[in-house]
């Protein structure tokens, strides 16, 4: 045997299985197709949202969470109806991950030295029902360090480990095929790529050097998503959510393609829930590429004013914040916008100030960096919105902005191919919401949801701007954003009980075989269900990698 285990996938999954299986004397061989540049993966890249569920933050801020809130709001965003099938295990995930939000989740973090911004956001507020989407109080709690931070103690564990001679990288190697021997996992074989010393997340070459093949006793996947495979997106793409788009922003590096699915299909394993996916509509076309078609997600605040593609402001719940799938599929299955695959943002200078957020670690260097005092400068006393909203004011191609609506949609009708926008048809809705503004009452569901988050302390002084007219001209001036789908996850996968032990077609467990992470549906095959709660991505991965990394131990043990 070249290893007790080899783990496909040095991605935050990978890592975690990894330290977990070191941590017990057992010897690792972890195999990726990139350099060593890239350990971490995806994860490395992210804002570092965590869903955790009644913590001392929430507590501090007057948050009442509990189980069976977070559980129920669980259940209402996944719609778990494949019970029978495809979702009996997925189901169990669910429950057994939710429980571990609630319980150790906190402290076994803390225990690798991951810590938390005292603010908590609110994600995904939900479809504006109180059995269905969304979540019911603010649970996304951001790592010191974001995604990067998450990733670091595991890569230094993985680093030391390699020291220690219990773990051997073996970096340029793609795995082409899972070795099943009698109905057990012996191994991988693949290919070895020529060296490639690109920068982190930058796409390296796939020039096939020579042919490598490994042995262990278990063999653990962790290979992530689909979503740089715009081909794969398209390919499952699911009807519920109408015709996919031409045209999308990438959201992930180029190494997220999906091929272990298939792969890991071939060696006898069951994938299941593969019309389940994640992808935003608030994507952003990057000033500063590193990856092909490198797109950036506007986490908004409540305030904006979104449009279609032919300038109709739409309807709850697609509101800035608050049911991403609801809104792609409005935009995707009504019939006369689904041939446009972008929208459009219309705010003021006073909202990209308070508002504006970029998901991933390099547009939000204060908090990469742990900067406590950095980010109370620019977040919560400075003015002028943050360095890098303002790099993409100024440099991104999807911002313009004017002093007029009438300008301002001269200015947008430019960044498409024809004119689609009337201006005085979209000042006569924006002045309909100004006048909601005009007293505490409103009947327009948005006004009544940004005056609900200023209710929190939490979005009041960091996250919501003041209510104000759009066409207030001291808050100016106005701001036109074109938005496009950014793709993102698989919320299906490797169907695995809760060992992560990766299930064959008869529903057995294929022995020696687990998975973990996105390439598993973050646990059972789709732990989400058909929806996310955000800050559920990177928690999988801990969650399931974990799982993999232990029972993997005692199956070697």
């Amino acid at each position: 045997m070249d290893a007790d285990v080899i783990v496909v996938g040095a991605g935050l999954a990978g890592l975690v299985a990894a330290h977990e299986l070191t941590s017990k004397g057992r010897r690792v061989a972890l195999v990726d197709q990139e350099n060593a540049a890239n350990l971490g993966g995806q994860a490395f890249w992210s804002f570092g949202g965590l869903f955790l569920v009644d913590s001392p933050q929430q507590r501090r801020l007057g948050i009442k969470d509990s189980f069976d809130l977070a559980w129920s709001d669980w259940r209402g965003s996944a719609g778990f109806d494949r019970l029978e099938d495809e979702d009996s295990w997925a189901v169990r995930w669910a429950r057994a991950y939710v429980e571990f939000a609630a319980g150790e989740k906190r402290s076994w973090l803390d225990g690798h030295g991951i810590t938390f911004l005292p603010t908590v956001g609110w994600a995904e507020r939900g479809d504006l029902t109180a059995h269905g989407h969304g979540n019911t109080v603010p649970r996304f709690h951001i790592a010191w360090g974001t995604g990067t931070g998450v990733v670091e103690p595991f890569v230094r564990y993985a680093e030391q480990a390699a020291r220690d001679g219990l773990l051997t990288f073996h970096h340029r190697h793609r795995v082409d095929a899972v070795v099943v021997e009698d109905g057990t996992a012996r191994g991988v074989r693949g290919t070895v790529l020529a060296e490639d010393t690109s920068p982190r997340g930058v796409a390296s070459n796939r020039d096939p050097i020579g042919e490598f093949e490994l042995t262990a006793q278990a063999v653990i996947v962790t290979s992530g998503g689909i979503g740089a495979n715009h081909d794969i997106v398209r390919r499952y793409w699911p009807e519920r959510l109408g015709t996919p788009p031409q045209e999308m922003v990438t959201g992930v590096p180029a190494y997220v393609d999906g091929r272990m699915l298939d792969i890991s299909a071939d060696a006898g394993v069951r994938l299941v829930n593969r019309d389940r996916m994640w992808h935003y509509t608030e994507g952003l076309r990057n000033w500063d590429p590193i990856w092909p078609g490198h797109g950036i997600r506007i986490l908004p605040g409540p305030s904006s004013m979104w449009f279609d593609a032919l300038g109709r402001r739409l309807p709850g719940p697609c509101l800035p914040g608050y049911d991403t799938l609801g809104t792609l599929k409005h935009l995707r299955t009504t019939e006369d916008i689904a041939g446009y695959d972008h929208s459009w943002f219309i705010l003021t200078q006073k909202i990209i100030e308070k508002e504006f957020a970029l998901s991933g670690s390099e547009q939000n260097p204060d908090i990469t960096a742990k900067d406590r005092a950095g980010f109370l400068k620019e977040r919560i006393l400075g003015k002028g919105a943050p360095g890098p909203v303002d790099a993409f004011l100024r440099k991104g191609a999807d911002f313009v902005t004017a002093p007029s609506v009438e300008q301002l949609v001269a200015k947008m009708n430019e960044l498409t191919d024809k004119p689609l926008l009337d201006a005085a048809g979209i000042k006569r809705q924006i002045e309909a919401r100004d006048l909601q503004i005009a007293n505490p009452y409103a009947k327009d569901a948005q006004v009544q949801g940004i005056r609900n988050a200023r209710r929190y302390i939490g979005d009041r002084l960091g996250r919501v701007a003041t209510p104000h007219r759009i066409l207030d001209p001291a808050a100016g001036p106005l701001i036109g954003v074109k938005l496009h789908i950014l793709t993102r996850k698989t919320l299906g996968g490797i169907q695995t009980d809760l060992d992560s032990r990766a299930l064959g077609a008869d529903g057995k467990p294929v022995e020696g075989l687990y998975a973990a992470g996105e390439v598993a549906g973050f646990g059972g095959g789709g732990v989400h269900g058909y929806n996310a709660l955000e800050g559920t991505f990177l928690g999988g991965c801990l969650f399931s990698g974990r799982a993999a990394g232990r029972a993997a131990a005692k199956q070697t043990a």
